[in-house]
């Protein structure tokens, strides 16, 4: 399938849309009306038992007209940090997304775990929500476990949305200082630090206004223990979906940002080669648009869920 510049906002001199006229409006009024400190009026939240791990997970219940959207969260991250998305996405879409173990309100698991032991406890939390099928999103660290669940409960997922993600391990390496500074959990925690560095990490509209990405992680993330960030971290040592990417068969859309200093786009470009019925869409944007411009990006996840591509169950 075909690779698709999207122009999206383009501003007028060419550069990157800045965060005034896209990101911050609709952020600030998820803020304003309070969804992105507590949950949205229709999100139920609740904390399931799965594998003996207690999961914190939110369920949006729409009208059941399409299978649910399982979102796979960035490292660190709480689920709350894609209000903004679910908000933007279609109301009768059913939405669900978890805190991984140690991370939110997840508890903290007792030993390290790995990537691939999380497929598991993905399929069983969809058993205990009665999903037999959902399409799945991941986004940059939560990418990589949208891969491996794609190829390891094939029939589970009926189409696939990797945003800002990579291969794994043998992935083309983002900017050197920009890997060192998303291995500091403080960037999460001291506004001073985030401002100074958010633009160089993130990029997009983050890199014109650095109080965005303070704005967005601030009011959407709980507190990140350290050592469920590490836990996080070490789970993809060793770990790359190369070898493996030809076979995931389900439809997929590839979202890469032209600006993202943690995973540049010839990433996802290696990716949509390997995909066999992948399409690669090229924003205009940083690592965090998935967030700060939630209402463009969601308008593409629609499209690309609610299209007809032959069999694509």
């Amino acid at each position: 399938m075909p690779v698709i510049p999207y122009e999206g906002h383009a501003s007028t001199n060419g550069a990157h849309p800045s965060a005034a006229n896209i990101g911050r409006p609709a952020f600030q009024r998820a803020v304003a009306d309070g969804r992105t400190r507590q949950r949205a009026a229709g999100d139920q939240l609740r904390m399931l038992t799965i594998r003996r791990r207690v999961v914190r997970v939110a369920v949006r219940k729409g009208s059941g007209t399409w299978p649910p959207l399982l979102m796979c969260n960035g490292i660190g991250a709480s689920l709350d940090l894609l209000q903004p998305l679910v908000d933007a996405l279609d109301p009768r879409r059913d939405v669900v997304r978890f805190d991984v173990p140690g991370i939110g309100g997840s508890a903290m698991p007792l030993v390290p775990y790995h990537l691939a032991t999380l497929a598991p406890l993905v399929s069983g939390m969809l058993d205990q929500l009665g999903y037999p099928q959902a399409d799945v999103l991941g986004v940059s660290w939560g990418g990589g476990l949208a891969q491996h669940f794609a190829v390891e409960r094939r029939a589970r997922v009926r189409r696939l949305v990797l945003v800002a993600t990579s291969p794994g391990g043998l992935m083309v390496p983002g900017h050197p200082r920009a890997l060192l500074r998303m291995l500091v959990p403080a960037r999460r925690r001291e506004g001073g630090y985030l401002a100074y560095v958010a633009g160089h990490l993130y990029g997009g509209s983050v890199r014109h206004d650095p109080a965005l990405a303070g704005d967005v992680l601030r009011a959407t993330t709980r507190l990140v223990a350290t050592k469920g960030f590490l836990y996080q971290v070490l789970a993809t040592v060793g770990w790359t979906s190369l070898p493996f990417l030809p076979l995931v068969r389900q439809p997929t859309l590839l979202l890469a940002g032209d600006d993202d200093p943690i995973i540049p786009v010839i990433n996802a470009r290696v990716m949509h080669r390997l995909i066999p019925r992948s399409e690669l869409i090229v924003y205009h944007g940083g690592h965090l648009d998935l967030i700060t411009d939630a209402e463009r990006m969601a308008a593409m996840v629609e499209a690309f869920l609610t299209a007809e591509t032959g069999a694509s169950g």
